[in-house]
């Protein structure tokens, strides 16, 4: 079958999933075929999919109609599909037709609650990296030179779960070396870290490898059976970015002055804290992390108008760094 056949017929298998199905004469005008066709395509339908029913209506038309879950997994919204829709609920919203997104955000989640638990994760992604592959968001701002080809290696290792080598060149290391790893996901941020365990390594400590100083990468015979338990999600919650140490994780406490507390409330400084308003207009935030050089970077921005209060390092490493004459906040 070709595969312009096998998309009409995939088409009419959906079309006809729904409560009374299609007649030849529906067929005829959705696909512009004859009647010889039509008849041969639901023969095709029916020989795909044996569980097809042919029935007769009150007009004593023959009907094919398919039970619904015939056809659950190739009606799954795609990621561009989803991301128009929110881009949808957004116009609405900012054109002031709060029914219209309303209806809309209802429509979102009743598509997202009939997606299976098996295909959430694969259409689950970020939408603003699908608005900037539309071309209608960018990112600006320094960031790392990544070459194209380590990139493209490394998603496909992780889409395909198969090991790769890296030529990769470490703190201690004099020169580039070859390393055979696992992968097991990417942390994106001012810096981007591939999350891998060194297959040569007998610890099964996940390793982090900063992908702008991975040189080259190469496909790999080594096998590996990837933890079905790993969320990577989960694992980046240890950083405050994307540099994440679990032995390196501490609490951190920053106090907000009253004048920025307005502004830190708008942030989300890690997804699991804790804030607590002070009775001066203060704002306390606390999470547990690693990752204070980053974190360094980040309160720089903020001046005077936070406080470390803990862990003592950190209080320690922006001490006298912290200035009075910005003229805004981040």
């Amino acid at each position: 079958m070709s595969y312009g056949n096998a998309s009409k017929l995939l088409r009419l298998a959906i079309a006809c999933a729904g409560r009374v199905g299609l007649t030849l004469s529906e067929i005829e005008e959705m696909f512009e075929f004859d009647r010889r066709s039509a008849q041969r395509m639901t023969a095709a339908l029916t020989d795909l999919f044996p569980e097809t029913e042919r029935w007769v209506d009150e007009e004593q038309r023959p009907r094919w109609r398919l039970p619904a879950d015939s056809v659950a997994a190739f009606v799954t919204p795609t990621p561009e599909e989803l991301a128009v829709l929110a881009r949808a609920i957004d116009r609405f919203t900012n054109d002031g037709a709060s029914n219209e997104a309303r209806t809309l955000k209802g429509l979102e989640e009743k598509v997202l609650a009939t997606i299976p638990k098996s295909a959430r994760t694969r259409i689950e992604v970020d939408e603003e990296a699908l608005l900037q592959a539309l071309g209608l968001a960018t990112r600006p701002g320094p960031r790392p030179v990544i070459e194209e080809d380590v990139d493209g290696q490394i998603a496909t290792a992780l889409k395909a779960r198969r090991a790769i080598e890296i030529l990769y060149k470490g703190w201690s290391d004099p020169e580039p070396r070859w390393r055979t790893v696992a992968p097991h996901g990417l942390l994106l941020g001012t810096r981007r870290y591939l999350v891998a365990h060194d297959l040569a390594r007998s610890d099964k400590i996940l390793r982090h490898y900063r992908v702008e100083d991975i040189a080259e990468v190469r496909r790999s015979d080594a096998s590996f059976v990837a933890p079905e338990d790993f969320d990577i999600s989960l694992h980046a919650r240890g950083g405050f970015s994307s540099y994440v140490n679990r032995q390196e994780i501490e609490r951190i406490v920053w106090k907000f002055a009253p004048e920025a507390a307005a502004r830190a409330r708008r942030f989300v400084f890690h997804p699991d804290q804790q804030t607590q308003e002070e009775e001066d207009g203060a704002l306390i935030v606390t999470f547990e992390a690693c990752g204070i050089l980053e974190m360094c970077w980040h309160l720089y921005a903020w001046g005077d108008k936070v406080e470390v209060l803990e862990p003592a390092a950190l209080r320690e490493m922006v001490a006298g760094h912290q200035r009075s004459d910005f003229q805004s906040l981040p």
